[in-house]
């Protein structure tokens, strides 16, 4: 079951509706009106592999020793 975006024409609300069918009626969560738009959605791609390594934690007493590596979280600037 995806999950979609929508604009609503009436009141510009965004939204994203979990949609069962693809006929199933999609109406503004805001404002009840059924002139939405479908909207081009962004998605997010995992690689396989292993993740690279946060700066600063390469080496024993290298960094703060709490980041990816250490198990907590990290106080290295960003």
């Amino acid at each position: 079951m995806p999950i979609y975006e929508y604009a609503c024409s009436g009141c510009g609300n965004q939204f994203e509706k979990l949609v069962r069918r693809f006929s199933e009626a999609v109406s503004c969560p805001a404002c009840a009106s059924a002139a939405v738009d479908k909207q081009l959605s962004v998605f997010a791609v995992g690689a396989s592999g292993a993740s690279p390594t946060a700066r600063g934690c390469e080496a024993p007493g290298s960094g703060c020793g709490s980041g990816p590596c250490g198990g907590g979280a990290c106080g290295l600037p960003s």
